[in-house]
C-alpha cells in the first residue's frame, strides 16, 4: 500500500535543542509506522537560542528535507543588550527587573514584528512552497508554532490553494499565552494579532493543541480544535517501574527508500532507576524564567536548611537546564547557597540521566488562572522515569489532572506554603527510609508512538 505523504514546516529542528524541536521530530519518527511519509521544511540559517547536537542523531537517516534562507532581526535586537538573546526564547526580565533597553526590545517585538520576529519568512516561504506543492503531490500539510509566523504560511498557501488539507499545531497558545500581556502591545497591534489568530484558527482543516484547555479555548474561538499532548519516548517496562528502557540510537542499514528508519529505532539501553540517591534531590530540568518563578519553594527550603539539620545535611537543589540570573541571584542570597548544583544547559541524553539521579523533580507554570492549560513538555519524561513529582500551577491545571490520573506527584498553588512544607518533609522522610517510589499508572497513553497514532487518526479523517 502506497504511503501517504504530509509536509511539515518547522522552525525548530535539530541541531536547535529544547522541547520545542522533539514533539515533531518524534512525529516524523513514527508517522511512516502509520503509512505517512513526512517531508520536513525548516529555515537553512536559522537563529536558535539553543544547540543539542546530539538529536541530530534522531532524524531518520532517508528524510526529506527542504530549506530555504530566513531573515531574523535578532542580531540587531542583541545590540541593545545581551538579555535580549533571551527573546529568541520566549523570555525577557519583567517588572522590576526590566531595564529601559529591556522595555523598548520588548515594545518593537510585540508591535513591529507581528506576530514574530521570524514574520519575515512568510511571504518567501509561501510563493516557494506554492509552486513546490503545485508540482509535488501532499494530502497534508503541517504548520508547527510558535513561532506563529509558520502558521500564516500555512494560511497563506490555504488561501492558494483552497483544497490543500491544512493541520495547525499550537504547542504554545497565541494570544493566550501568559507573556502575552507583557508585549507592551499598542491597541492596533493587540487588533493585528487577534486578527491572524482568528484567520488560522477559520481557515485550519485542523487544529492542534498539546493540553486540553488550550483546546476548548481554541474551539471557543472557532477552530476545528483536538488535544495531543506532548509525550515521551523512553519505554517503560510494566512489569517492573525500576527499569526503564532508553534508545542508544545505533545506525540501522536502510531497507527501502519507503520506509524510513530512525538512527534509534531498534536498540535499546537499560537505564536502572535510583530511588537511592546519595542526596534528596529536588531537580528542575530545562528553562526557568522570572514568570515562572516558585518564591514560594525557594522560601520553604530556605526554612527547612536553617530549621532542620538533617534535612540540611541531606538536602540538594539541583538546576539542569538554563536558569534565569535574577532567579539564580536570589538562591544565592539564601542558606540554599550551598546546597545549589547549577550544572547549566546540558543535552538530552544528559538530562534525561539527571532525572534518573533526582530524588523529586519539580516542575512549574504561569500563577495566573489563564495558564492552567499549560502542560510543560518535561512532565512527560518526569512521569516516564518513575520519579516523585512537585509541581507548581494555577488550581483546576491540566498538569493536575494528569497527576491525580496517573498518581505521579503533586500539585500546588502558589499561596500553599504550610502544605507544601508537610509535603517536603513527608517526601524527604520516604527518601530517609529507602521507601520513596512511585507507582504511577496509566502513562503509557502519553508514549510517543500512542500519540502518532492518535495523530494519524485525524489525518486519516481528512
Amino acid at each position: 500500500m502506497e504511503q501517504k505523504k504530509i509536509l511539515i514546516i518547522s522552525y525548530y529542528w535539530p541541531p536547535a535543542g529544547g522541547p520545542g524541536v522533539q514533539r515533531w521530530l518524534k512525529f516524523v519518527k513514527y508517522l511512516p509506522e502509520f503509512g505517512w511519509e513526512p517531508t520536513v521544511f525548516i529555515p537553512e540559517n536559522p537563529s536558535y537560542p539553543i544547540i543539542d547536537e546530539t538529536l541530530q542523531k534522531d532524524v531518520p537517516v532517508n528524510l526529506k528535507m527542504i530549506k530555504t534562507k530566513i531573515w531574523e532581526p535578532y542580531q540587531l535586537a542583541e545590540k541593545f543588550g545581551k538579555d535580549n538573546k533571551k527573546f529568541k526564547a520566549g523570555q525577557f526580565d519583567v517588572g522590576e527587573n526590566q531595564s529601559w533597553k529591556a522595555k523598548l526590545s520588548i515594545f518593537v517585538r510585540g508591535n513591529f514584528f507581528i506576530p514574530d520576529a521570524r514574520v519575515f519568512w512568510v511571504k518567501p516561504s509561501v510563493e516557494f512552497l506554492e509552486k513546490y506543492l503545485r508540482t509535488n503531490h501532499y494530502d497534508a500539510l503541517v504548520t508547527t508554532g510558535p513561532p506563529h509566523s509558520l502558521h500564516l504560511i500555512g494560511l497563506g498557501l490555504k488561501k492558494k490553494m483552497p483544497n490543500l488539507k491544512w493541520i495547525a499545531d499550537f504547542r504554545d497558545p497565541w494570544t493566550e499565552i501568559s507573556y502575552y500581556k507583557h508585549l507592551k502591545l499598542t491597541k492596533f497591534a493587540d487588533k493585528k494579532h487577534r486578527k491572524l489568530e482568528a484567520e488560522v484558527f477559520k481557515n485550519a482543516d485542523i487544529t492542534l493543541a498539546t493540553s486540553y484547555t488550550d483546546a476548548e479555548n481554541f474551539r471557543k474561538k472557532g477552530a476545528n480544535a483536538f488535544c495531543i499532548t506532548n509525550g515521551f519516548d523512553l519505554e517503560v517496562k510494566p512489569q517492573n517501574r525500576k527499569t526503564v528502557k532508553l534508545q542508544n540510537r545505533e545506525t540501522d542499514d536502510l531497507q527501502s527508500p519507503k520506509t524510513i528508519k530512525s538512527q534509534d529505532e531498534n536498540d535499546f539501553t537499560t537505564l536502572q532507576l535510583n530511588y537511592l540517591t546519595e542526596k534528596f534531590t529536588l531537580s528542575y530540568v530545562g528553562v526557568l524564567e522570572q514568570l515562572r518563578d516558585p518564591e514560594i519553594l525557594w522560601e520553604t527550603l530556605d526554612n527547612l536548611v536553617q530549621e532542620n539539620d538533617e534535612f540540611a545535611k541531606d538536602f540538594e537543589l539541583k538546576f539542569v537546564g538554563r536558569l534565569d540570573d535574577k532567579i539564580l541571584k536570589k538562591i544565592e542570597n539564601s542558606s540554599l547557597k550551598n546546597k545549589l548544583t547549577n550544572l547549566g544547559y546540558q543535552t538530552h541524553n544528559v538530562a534525561l540521566s539527571e532525572m534518573q539521579n533526582s530524588s523529586v523533580l519539580l516542575m512549574t507554570n504561569f500563577p495566573k488562572e489563564s495558564s492552567k492549560g499549560i502542560i510543560p513538555g518535561k512532565i512527560f519524561e518526569y512521569l516516564a522515569t518513575g520519579k516523585t513529582i512537585l509541581s507548581f500551577g494555577p488550581k483546576d491545571a491540566d498538569v493536575e489532572k494528569i497527576l491525580n490520573e496517573t498518581k505521579a506527584g503533586k500539585h500546588f498553588g502558589y499561596d500553599e506554603k504550610d502544605h507544601l512544607k508537610q509535603f517536603i518533609l513527608e517526601t524527604y522522610h520516604l527518601w530517609k527510609s529507602g521507601n520513596l517510589e512511585t507507582n504511577a499508572k496509566n502513562i503509557e497513553q502519553f508514549s510517543r508512538k500512542n500519540l502518532t497514532k492518535n495523530l494519524v487518526d485525524l489525518l486519516d479523517q481528512l
